[in-house]
């Protein structure tokens, strides 16, 4: 609406003395009254600070506008006047002591015919506007502007609300759904406060009744939580980050028996079903705006016809309503699942009278389902990118929980883990979208869907971590299938899936898919080509849904490879052979260095410390290494690695072969940087754990670390072990948001307890 001076001062404090408005008192508490006080507080300060006379008006729009301030939020005004000369010196003599009080502001001086003007040209403007409320001055001017507006807005909105539906669906695209998020921008996400100021300008504009009882009652909640924020702070932030929800829902008064002092998943709950209800709002209010603008005389558009679509299901007026056929006597148990399917193949919404029907009178399906109920959920799951609004609408009328029972223990359950963008619920709708793209690659496309629908049921089951999960989903995901009436063998591969769904990732990253024991495991376990290809698939889908952190072309390719070479397994019964190293590295003089891509390699005369070194100077120029592979052959040592950079940008491979050439001559400049990189990068947060693992390698007992992740930990680590006098022949690591999951396979002859206890205490006291 305004225009920013760019004077902007940190949050007000609690009083500004020595200024014509005297003290400005910032309230503290969360909710309505408290908010309503700090209005009143503003206004006074403000009043005071205004020598206005006839023609003038200090008129306050946003939060203020609305007495909903928040405690650290701005204060956006509008100086109105009559084309008085000397207007400019006027609005310095109030923006001047506002800024002083610390106070940030938005501000814009004009006449009654420029703000008109500019709502005209500009639809924030005129969204604006329709918040406005006189502070100070002239009265009749201001109520002139705010009439006008109001009137102007009602005789545009039809025309002009595609244009505000194109700029919230940009705002969405950015911010996302905060329903669904972890850490949601409670004011810009989708379902968020900026959303209830478009619904407001939908109602005054009179298009429909965009703020009913359960909308404004959202709208509240979604305040107090955003004050509480703006003071668990004490400054303003609108992200509600992981590290202040508790604080947040403490202020709150948000209590769940046997959390203990964590209130933050009451509080993101409580937040996703607010932000649903917006959400949804705001759908039917843009729908009833576009059928509405199609309505109008001259617009070109007939009388709205029914369509038939599907069976029981016709198109009316863009919206999916029940053939008048169907709603009868004694409704068919199939018949909201197979609106749903329709919804999500067309990308038609269902009318809200046709959810209500459907919520009061569509009776509860039997077990097992019949075949075209089943029928229908699969197509539902398989519709791609329309499956998502059309889940989410049979979830608002609580359909989704007569299908799914398990479903409520599921709905907006947050996932503690850095890489996951989404609540548990919304990850397992985006896995089964994901999974659509996969169903010709896979024998049992149905199953795949399924598996993805219901791969993490385990999470969130009382007693049960993050480890644990896909076990403790099995019996849960078999139920479901055998409910929906699958038979036997599909129930047994449904809870092979959920239990396999983490195996091809985790063995990918962390074992050597040259050892054969690593690709015999995963064959005697996956058992079937067709089961490798739907866990194949599953572990792309899932990645997908999670975030762009759980996934890499690296990782792409270690899972592929895993694959390719336990299918040759399950096929012809023998194991692929192992890849062997660059004919240069051993051919060329010494040292060979080879830098390229995500590939480096070294072939040296000693073998003693040389994955320690390269792995400190990969580390000195930012390169993360993902695996690394230590190996003799003809009395040389090579040293190959895979690696990424730590912060996107690739060094200059030229400059990371000469220090590595430098390191591995024994430079001694290098090797001071490399201790210096090793003590500047040490880790912290949470203690580091070591696992042993003693038969999952051909000639190597495996020592797995645990740690959170730290710039030249591979360094650290392998430093001590070699300084310990282990041997390690290959390393795999694995980064997980903020931390590490590190495996060395150590070779050299089987390691008694007293052995592995010194490695194990060199190797934590190195992180």
């Amino acid at each position: 609406m305004t225009s920013s001076t760019g004077r902007g001062a940190p949050a007000a404090p609690a009083a500004a003395a020595g200024r014509p408005g005297g003290e400005v008192i910032v309230v503290p508490g969360v909710g309505e009254q408290a908010r309503r006080r700090r209005a009143d507080g503003y206004d006074r300060f403000l009043t005071a600070l205004s020598p206005l006379r006839p023609g003038v008006a200090l008129i306050a729009v946003g939060g203020l506008g609305r007495r909903q301030c928040a405690p650290h939020g701005d204060l956006d005004l509008v100086l109105v006047h009559a084309g008085l000369p000397g207007i400019e010196e006027l609005a310095a003599s109030i923006w001047y002591p506002v800024w002083d009080a610390g106070l940030r502001l938005d501000h814009s001086v004009r006449t009654v015919a420029e703000a008109l003007a500019v709502a005209r040209d500009d639809v924030k403007v005129a969204l604006g506007l329709l918040d406005a409320r006189l502070v100070a001055g002239d009265a009749a001017l201001a109520e002139s502007l705010v009439h006008a507006a109001a009137e102007q807005w009602r005789r545009a909105a039809v025309r002009r609300l595609p244009g505000l539906r194109e700029i919230t669906t940009a705002r969405w695209q950015a911010h996302g759904e905060l329903a669904f998020l972890l850490e949601g921008d409670v004011k810009e996400a989708a379902g968020g406060l900026r959303d209830l100021a478009v619904l407001r300008a939908i109602a005054t504009a009179g298009v429909t009744d965009a703020l009913r009882p359960a909308v404004r009652a959202a709208h509240l909640r979604l305040l107090d939580v955003r004050d509480a924020l703006h003071e668990q702070t004490g400054r303003r932030v609108d992200r509600l980050v992981a590290q202040e929800r508790d604080g947040v829902a403490d202020r709150l008064g948000l209590r769940q028996p046997g959390l203990g002092g964590h209130h933050g998943d009451v509080l993101l709950r409580r937040v996703a079903g607010d932000a649903r209800t917006v959400s949804h709002a705001l759908d039917d209010a843009f729908r009833a705006a576009e059928r509405l603008r199609a309505g109008r005389p001259g617009s070109g558009v007939a009388h709205p016809v029914r369509r038939p679509v599907a069976r029981d299901v016709v198109e009316h007026d863009g919206e999916l309503v029940l053939a008048r056929t169907a709603i009868g006597a004694r409704p068919d148990p199939s018949l909201a699942l197979r609106m749903a399917a329709a919804s999500a193949t067309t990308g038609l919404p269902i009318a809200r009278a046709t959810c209500e029907w459907l919520a009061a009178y569509c009776p509860p399906l039997p077990a097992p389902w019949p075949a075209q109920a089943r029928t229908a959920l699969i197509t539902l799951l398989g519709a791609g990118s329309g499956l998502v609004p059309a889940w989410e609408t049979c979830d608002r009328y609580g359909l989704v929980d007569r299908w799914l029972p398990e479903w409520t223990r599921m709905r907006s359950l947050p996932q503690h883990n850095p890489v996951h963008r989404f609540t548990l619920d919304r990850h397992l709708v985006q896995t089964a979208c994901e999974a659509s793209r996969y169903t010709r690659d896979v024998q049992r496309p149905d199953l795949l869907l399924l598996a993805a629908l219901l791969h993490d049921v385990g999470k969130g089951v009382p007693g049960t971590d993050a480890e644990d999960h896909s076990t403790a989903g099995v019996p849960i995901a078999e139920a479901v299938a055998a409910r929906i009436g699958l038979g036997e063998p599909e129930v047994a591969l449904i809870g092979a899936l959920v239990r396999l769904h983490l195996l091809l990732p985790d063995v990918a990253t962390r074992r050597d898919l040259a050892d054969p024991v690593t690709i015999s495991g995963v064959a005697a376990a996956v058992g079937d080509p067709a089961t490798l290809d739907l866990l194949h698939a599953l572990v792309r889908a899932d990645a997908a849904a999670t975030g762009p952190a759980a996934w890499s072309r690296w990782k792409g390719r270690l899972v592929a490879e895993l694959v390719a070479r336990v299918r040759t397994v399950l096929d012809t019964g023998a194991l692929p052979a192992p890849p062997a190293p660059d004919p240069a590295l051993l051919a060329e003089p010494l040292p060979v260095i080879q830098v390229g891509g995500d590939r480096v390699a070294v072939a040296a005369a000693d073998r003693r410390g040389l994955l320690a070194t390269v792995a400190g100077c990969l580390a000195l120029h930012r390169l993360d290494v993902v695996a690394a592979d230590a190996t003799a052959v003809d009395g040389r040592a090579l040293v190959e690695c895979r690696v990424q950079p730590r912060y996107g940008l690739a060094p200059d491979p030229v400059a990371v072969g000469a220090d590595l050439r430098r390191a591995v001559a024994g430079d001694v400049s290098v090797l001071r940087a490399l201790a210096g990189r090793a003590l500047a990068g040490r880790a912290s947060g949470a203690a580091a754990r070591v696992v042993w693992h003693r038969e999952a390698a051909t000639d190597a007992v495996l020592l797995e670390l645990r740690a959170a992740d730290a710039a030249g930990l591979l360094y650290r680590v392998t430093r001590a072990l070699d300084d310990a006098g282990a041997q390690v022949r290959a390393a795999r690591i694995a980064t997980l948001g903020g931390s590490v999951v590190d495996v060395f396979y150590l070779v050299g002859g089987r390691l008694d307890e007293e052995t592995r206890a010194g490695l194990e205490a060199a190797v934590l006291g190195a992180v």
